[in-house]
């Protein structure tokens, strides 16, 4: 798949911008602070309805103006697909597939694309909460009906949290607590779709993983991934040592519930204390592992930032092999600036394949030359024509 249009109104610091893509490499170039990133960031959301760099949509609108536009014309196998987001500032957003009114949500089922960016660092360095981030993303785009089972677990556990505040706050002991165990049931039954649906994604990206990471390193060492539960006892999000345990591979459906089941009862009294959900999926940890240690603490710069590259070009690999709509977009955004001569040459080699790569620079020098033979030059939100640049 590709992007070969791209129309922006009020987005960002654009107040109107229209580019041509190409296929292959196509390369933004600019200053720091002139709106790159910005555009890139725009093929995003059409794809994950979400900013990998602020939680809500209103930071996207222009200053000044209500409502922002992202059109997109997507290409694949001779297929064209208008696609179109509008986010409101008051009010909910609005979307179009080949002009004709659609959900928002219907969108990452036409929109593949990955993004790496330098605030992936944290996938490696940064709080559990962004690993779950990245998994359920992933999921919504392999699997886009798991978005409802996700929202739906989300409204559950803030009704269950409710509960649990009302009755520390009352001093109800947790026998008479009958109405929680209709939200328990539907936790559990939820959650545990959610687990094992995360379970078979991490079993699914090893190989990539430990591909791209060599790819990229140039050496050997051993990448992994594993999931660390919060059902089986782990507390990644309260800084405890990872428990081997709690820590799995794949988990089917029928022993999820079972532990879920068994990690709702083991933890009552201490969620009635702290008025708290102390297990489930929103306390779990994808753990990223190097050489047999956890790559969060023991991990270098170098070999943490390559980690966190290696899990989305992993991704991208991974979207390849089984999306119908052929490759994903893939996005580098400022990538290069952070590598040397040498892991710049392996990561152009790595994603020579694609359909379609989008990258951005401050430099155009930092980008190798067989990436840059689209080159598209930004400056202060206007895309510059090929005459102002002479």
């Amino acid at each position: 798949m590709i992007v070969s249009h791209l129309e922006l109104a009020d987005f960002r610091n654009y107040e109107s911008a229209t580019v041509e893509l190409e296929p292959g490499p196509n390369l933004f170039v600019g200053s720091n602070g002139q709106g790159k990133t910005n555009l890139v960031e725009s093929i995003n959301y059409l794809a994950t309805l979400s900013s990998h760099r602020v939680s809500t949509d209103q930071a996207l609108i222009r200053q000044g103006r209500d409502a922002a536009i992202i059109r997109a014309r997507l290409e694949h196998a001779g297929r064209q697909v208008l696609v179109e987001v509008q986010l409101n500032r008051q009010g909910a957003n609005r979307a179009q597939l080949n002009r004709a009114p659609a959900k928002p949500r219907d969108l990452p089922r036409q929109v593949r694309a990955v993004l790496f960016a330098p605030e992936d660092l944290a996938l490696v360095r940064g709080e559990p909460s962004g690993r779950r981030r990245f998994l359920d993303q992933l999921l919504v785009q392999l699997t886009p009906r798991l978005s409802g089972v996700l929202a739906d677990y989300d409204r559950v556990l803030r009704q269950r949290n409710s509960l649990l505040k009302s009755a520390r706050a009352a001093r109800v002991p947790s026998s008479g607590l009958s109405t929680l165990e209709v939200w328990d049931e539907r936790l559990i039954d939820l959650g545990s779709e959610i687990i094992e649906a995360r379970g078979r994604l991490v079993s699914a990206l090893r190989p990539f993983v430990g591909e791209a990471y060599t790819a990229i390193a140039g050496r050997t060492q051993t990448a992994e991934l594993a999931s660390e539960l919060s059902i089986l006892g782990a507390q990644p999000d309260e800084g405890a040592e990872v428990s081997e345990q709690s820590v799995r591979t794949e988990i089917d459906r029928a022993e999820a519930v079972a532990a879920f089941t068994a990690a709702i009862e083991r933890n009552r009294r201490a969620e009635l204390e702290r008025g708290l959900t102390l297990a489930g999926p929103h306390r779990d940890d994808l753990l990223l592992r190097l050489n047999g240690l956890p790559a969060r603490g023991y991990a270098s710069h170098g070999e943490s930032w390559s980690f966190a590259l290696a899990l989305r070009l992993a991704s991208a690999a991974l979207l390849r092999a089984e999306s119908p709509t052929g490759d994903p977009v893939l996005i580098l955004d400022d990538v290069f600036a952070e590598l040397d001569e040498t892991r710049r040459g392996r990561l152009a080699d790595a994603v020579a394949g694609y359909e379609q790569v989008l990258i951005t620079a401050a430099v155009e020098s930092d980008v190798p030359p067989a990436l840059a033979a689209h080159t598209v030059r930004i400056r202060a939100g206007r895309i510059v024509s090929p005459e102002e640049t002479t």
